[in-house]
Parts: C-alpha cells; structure tokens; sequence
C-alpha cells in the first residue's frame, strides 16, 4: 500500500479531538532511509536504528495532515517504498487554533540542515497547493528558473551548492522570502541530491523525470 494510503488510514481511524501522532516509518530497502529523510526533512524527523520517526500535527503547517499527505506521496512518486506504524496519539480538551504555517525560508534552511557537507547539486520542488496563486508564485521564484511539474500544484528546481547549472542556495532563500511577504503559503521538498559531482566540461547532471530531463 502506498504511503499516501497508509496516512488516509491511519487518519481515518483517529479520534474527533485528536492533536498529534507520532508515526515510524521504515523502508523496505535500508539504502532508502537517507532518501526518506531528506524528502521528510519540512516535518523534521527523527531517526532511531533504521526507522524514522515524524509526528503529525492536527494544527496544521509543514507537520500537518495535508503536509503529510503531500511528502508521502512524494516519496510514493520517488519508488521508495515503506511502512508507517502509528503510535499513541494525543488528544486535545479543546478546539484546536490552527497555527500558521512554517516560512518556506525555514522549510528551505531545515532542508538544507539536513544535507551531507559537500552535497553539490540538488533537485527541489515546490508546492504551492493553490492554482490561483500560481502566477504571482513563478513570479516571485523566477531567478529559481522554475519549471511547472503537474504531478504536484507547483513547480521544480535545481540549486548548486559551488558551480554548475542551478540556482545558489543563497538566492533560493531569497526567493522563498519573497513567497513569505506575499503570504504565499507551501512546502519545500527534496527530490534528488548529489555529493562531489565533477563537472568535465559540462554545466554538471542532468537528471530524468517522467520523462524530461532536469
């Protein structure tokens, strides 16, 4: 069952007021955790042995129920399969407010927090959730030279670390900093990342999805 389907389950079987849950996951190949937590790294996971553990926040933001939706099924997209164990979850006495959403600066730093040290290219996306706020987003994201992924509701990008073809890291802030003076809500996600590449008279890798080549 596809991870996305795992969490509509575990959902499903809450209770009315519940507040959190902490969910484990574990892949079924061990090679896939590090991919699992840098694709998980907005909801800020833990890892214990060779299972990563996340908690899911009724509040809302990058933590939240839709916030998991979206990141599990980014890693359904990416083929990397697992399995997620609820555990006990936490109810609330009273309505829960719901809290607003974390910065996509923050996203941006907590993912890159996540990143070995000499990581050189990386393969972003995007998710903006909205279609109306599409236009001001490509606006705001231009120098990330976006391109338009319909799998998700927003775009895909490459960020260089030294040199090659990508926006710097810096500059990528700078962009989601825009999106947040907007009030431009979404999540920040980690498709692919490569450490040491050696650019031999090119402008670095070019990766293939669905398709396309990145």
């Amino acid at each position: 069952m596809k991870l996305a389907d795992q969490w509509a389950a575990v959902e499903a079987g809450l209770a009315a007021d519940w507040a959190d849950v902490r969910l484990t996951l574990t892949t079924e190949q061990p090679g896939d955790l590090a991919r699992a937590a840098q694709a998980l790294a907005p909801m800020s996971p833990g890892r214990t042995g060779d299972r990563l553990v996340v908690t899911v926040r009724r509040a809302g933001g990058a933590s939240g129920p839709e916030g998991a939706r979206r990141l599990f099924s980014l890693l359904d997209r990416e083929r990397i399969w697992a399995t997620i164990e609820p555990g006990t979850a936490s109810t609330a006495a009273a309505p829960i407010p719901t809290a607003a959403p974390s910065s996509l600066a923050a996203q941006w730093d907590a993912l890159l927090a996540t990143l070995p040290n000499d990581w050189s290219d990386l393969l972003c996306e995007i998710d903006i959730g909205s279609t109306e706020l599409l236009p001001r987003a490509a606006l705001d994201c231009a120098p990330l030279n976006p391109t338009r992924d319909h799998d998700i509701v927003g775009f895909v990008f490459r960020c260089a670390r030294v040199a090659g073809y990508g926006v710097s890291p810096a500059m990528a802030r700078r962009c989601f900093e825009r999106l947040d003076a907007d009030a431009i809500p979404g999540s920040v996600g980690l498709r692919r990342v490569l450490s040491e590449t050696g650019h031999v008279a090119t402008q670095g890798p070019v990766w293939l999805v669905g398709g396309r080549a990145l």
